[in-house]
């Protein structure tokens, strides 16, 4: 009986290894096709320290795009997720508000994962999540708190913003998951999803205007690739 236990712990420990470590990938390049709409810079005169943090004019972030239009700030997630024990991140995810912008514009957490959020600017700001399933909270940051820390409890369906009551312009969108499979496109439209078994996955992208796209892909190596084109809705 000892042997055969032994075996067994072997047996599951060179699973463990083999699908955390020489697991595979999903990546993709994330695109915008169509007209690019024009934004208005944002105004900020109505708080002179957000001002002082910018020499030149500064844009919403709610369409990111690179030389060749490739999407920045697009969740990409896995949807039928292989089960499994995923421990969790052991340092926490930094959430900045440095220049009266949140920083990043979007990202993922997972639950129970720690958030630190950073006020470095000397302002006062109010960070006010709004989640569906989650307990919403609505927190004072003035100028002497530097650091505040929060946590999310329950998975969501769908990103939910971070806003700050005292300037407008400000938000932040964030993904929280019950599981590692996820990833946050960058500027130049990459994404990677790592350390999957071989399988069929079914993968959403996320934008915060433009909805969700989803697809299927076979994952049968080392690695799988999957692109996303998002366009402009057309006015009805």
């Amino acid at each position: 009986m000892r042997i055969v236990s032994f075996f067994l712990r072997l047996f599951t420990l060179s699973f463990c290894f083999s699908n955390v470590l020489f697991g595979a990938s999903i990546s993709g390049k994330i695109t915008y096709e169509g007209k690019v709409p024009k934004f208005k810079p944002i105004k900020m005169a109505g708080d002179p320290v957000c001002m002082s943090h910018h020499a030149d004019k500064v844009y919403p972030e709610v369409l990111v795009l690179g030389e060749n239009n490739e999407m920045a700030n697009i969740i990409v997630t896995v949807l039928n997720v292989p089960q499994g024990d995923y421990p969790l991140p052991k340092e926490p995810f930094l959430l900045n508000q440095k220049g009266c912008l949140y920083s990043p514009h979007v990202f993922g957490l997972r639950v129970g994962q720690s958030l630190k959020i950073l006020n470095p600017d000397g302002t006062l700001h109010n960070v006010h999540a709004i989640p569906k399933v989650n307990s919403e909270f609505n927190m004072a940051m003035p100028k002497f708190r530097k650091v505040a820390m929060k946590k999310f409890d329950k998975k969501e369906e769908k990103p939910f913003p971070f806003k700050c009551d005292v300037h407008p312009w400000m938000t932040a969108w964030v993904g929280v998951y019950d599981h590692p499979f996820f990833a946050v496109s960058g500027k130049d439209g990459k994404y990677t999803i790592n350390d999957l078994p071989a399988g069929k996955y079914k993968i959403q992208a996320w934008h915060e205007k433009m909805g969700t796209r989803t697809a299927e892909v076979e994952v049968t190596g080392d690695s799988a690739t999957l692109d996303f084109v998002f366009s402009r809705p057309s006015k009805k």
